[in-house]
């Protein structure tokens, strides 16, 4: 049997039929379609999903970088077992996705992309907005999402099109291949019918796998780590994604090895659990950094192990042996670690087994925890400042408790992930939600949307830089007019906090990171304004005593408020990580402070490790 339908219609009810299952629990894959409209679109999938919205929902956004942002928040809010999909026309609109599919795919999140192409017939080239490439005449815009998307595929036949819809799902729903999938579909292909075989809409279960350890590898796992006298976890987003974190806990309590975790992975373990050290790398705590540079066996599970989290490979002693458990064996080679290639769930039930009666020496559980103790009298500190401007660090501390156990907190770029990874005391997983794998200014408010719609019983705080905010302010529209309620915390230094300190430790004397006139003097700029005319309730406060009471009545509001703070970009009142991050300085200047700079960084340097020893 088969059923007559546009290419754009079979897209869109393949689409509403796709599940995804994990220990028995199966949920709907696509969660709705975010897009925007134009020529290249609106007549193939705008159609097909404006005669769909009960299979499919639509959700209008107002931009299409800010939606795939939105579709990987949803993705990461519900580890990784659902997703949106996104759609836009060709030209700019589809080149604005590029920037988030690359997110997408650098945090392993699965995001659909659906960008309409140029016409396939080829009947009125050039039309508008096409690419024209003297080398072929096969070649758009779209062709830039091939580096950034795991799977790339242009329809140009209707025929084509079901290989490419199962190839999609197979690697948006596997663990270890998961990122941005870009299907581009011409404009004239999405409007074109074709008598489908009706097998292709049924009901379709995608079995999320989990995978157990090799037994070999587990043997030569269990053996280093019963090994060593000073043992530290990793954790990373992996731990999370998987919902490793009862089996994390459980390890880490049956053999007393303390848990540090990177920006993913933060809230693996609760703070307050004994074996929570924090955060570790370059924006760390001083415990996990501490009991990283003593360790002699690190067990990393599900990290990528990047920059921050290794301070540019410079954490580690040198002896120091690696067992990587992650799903994919690219990640768990890293830093010459012996390899557990499994699910982070199953490898930590069968560590526990293989390594039962083992435990680490009583000092070193009372090592971490008197690091622990020193370290939350530093945040204790950090959260008690007082000032006009209000220091940064007692607005993370006002949020943090604000948040209490139900709230998630949401960022990305500038100062504040710094901060927030050392200072925020998570209250478990899924309550601390930071994109640090790309960093991405913009991220915060459309990363909230998606996370308040996987998760709308959580109350969502956006904390947002006024960096950020300029770049990707629109989303709040979405807010209102989709009534998803966030509670946005605008930080408002009139800069760039963080890159201006590092500019200024380079030598590059803070060019380009503060919002000023040319002479100095301040912009009329109000951004509390800006956000009340895009719909947002808007509140000012001036004291920490204020905001913490701005903060309430945000919680008791339905609606999306925005709350704008003052605070100084040349103050840096966080306590430090004392660990290191590799940013060149130049080998050449005209000033002493950049000389003295890069004598510091060549001193740094020296610092660094390859870890290429033998794991065993």
């Amino acid at each position: 049997m088969t059923t007559r339908l546009t290419v754009a219609q079979a897209v869109v009810r393949f689409l509403a039929q796709q599940w995804s299952e994990r220990d028995g629990v199966e949920r709907r894959f696509f969660g709705g379609c975010a897009g925007i409209f134009g020529h290249g679109n609106v007549a193939g999938l705008g159609q097909a999903l404006a005669t769909s919205a009960d299979d499919l929902p639509y959700h209008l956004t107002r931009n299409e970088q800010a939606m795939v942002h939105t579709a990987a928040a949803y993705a990461r809010a519900g580890n990784r077992l659902t997703t949106l999909a996104c759609t836009t026309s060709i030209g700019p609109g589809a080149t604005n996705m590029v920037t988030g599919a690359a997110g997408a795919t650098i945090n392993r999140l699965p995001v659909l992309l659906l960008p309409g192409d140029i016409f396939s017939t080829r009947v009125a080239s050039p039309v508008l907005q096409e690419l024209e490439d003297t080398r072929s005449y096969d070649i758009s815009v779209n062709d830039c999402f091939k580096p950034v998307s795991r799977f790339w595929d242009r329809i140009n036949r209707p025929e084509q099109l079901p290989p490419a819809l199962l190839a999609a799902m197979r690697v948006l729903t596997d663990p270890a291949e998961t990122g941005a999938v870009t299907l581009a579909l011409p404009q004239d292909v999405q409007a074109e019918g074709f008598d489908w075989p009706d097998e292709l809409f049924a009901r379709r279960v995608w079995h999320i796998p989990r995978p157990r350890p090799e037994r070999a590898a587990l043997a030569r796992a269990a053996e280093l780590i019963t090994s060593a006298e000073r043992p530290l976890i990793v954790a990373g987003g992996g731990a999370i994604y998987s919902e490793a974190t009862d089996e994390l806990r459980a390890f880490a309590e049956a053999h007393g090895i303390p848990v540090a975790e990177t920006q993913a992975g933060k809230g693996a373990l609760p703070h307050g659990h004994p074996l929570a050290m924090g955060a570790i790398g370059a924006t760390g705590t001083t415990a996990a950094n501490t009991l990283a540079r003593e360790a002699d066996v690190i067990i990393g599970v599900g990290t990528r192990y990047s920059d921050f989290t290794t301070a540019s490979r410079t954490i580690f002693a040198p002896g120091a042996r690696f067992a990587n458990v992650n799903i994919t064996g690219f990640d768990a080679a890293k830093l010459s670690g012996l390899q557990l290639v499994a699910d982070a769930r199953e490898a930590l039930a069968d560590l526990g087994r293989v390594c039962a009666g083992w435990s680490t020496p009583p000092t070193h559980r009372a090592q971490a925890a008197e690091l622990t103790r020193a370290w939350d009298a530093a945040v204790d500190a950090a959260y008690a400042l007082e000032g006009s401007p209000l220091p940064q660090s007692a607005v993370i501390g006002a949020v943090n408790a604000a948040a209490g156990d139900d709230g998630v907190v949401v960022c990305a770029a500038g100062s504040m992930p710094g901060d927030l990874h050392k200072l925020w005391r998570p209250s478990g997983p899924g309550s601390y939600h930071v994109e640090y794998g790309y960093s991405c200014m913009g991220y915060e408010i459309a990363g909230g949307l998606g996370v308040k719609m996987a998760a709308p019983e959580r109350e969502v705080f956006v904390l947002v830089g006024d960096g950020s905010y300029l770049m990707m302010a629109q989303e709040l529209v979405t807010a209102v007019s989709e009534g998803i309620k966030l509670i946005v915390v605008l930080v408002d230094n009139s800069g760039f906090a963080s890159i201006g300190r590092l500019s200024e430790s380079v030598g590059a004397e803070r060019l380009g990171t503060s919002y000023a006139r040319r002479d100095g003097n301040p912009l009329p700029v109000d951004l509390a304004a800006n956000a009340a005319s895009l719909g947002a309730a808007v509140l000012r406060p001036e004291s920490v005593a204020d905001l913490r009471k701005a903060l309430d009545a945000a919680r008791s509001a339905t609606e999306t408020t925005v709350i704008h703070v003052r605070t100084d970009r040349l103050a840096d009142d966080a306590p430090s990580s004392e660990a290191w991050w590799d940013v060149p300085v130049a080998q050449v200047a005209t000033t002493s402070a950049t000389y003295a700079a890069r004598e510091e960084y060549e001193s740094n340097k020296r610092s660094q490790r390859p870890h290429l020893a033998p794991p065993a």
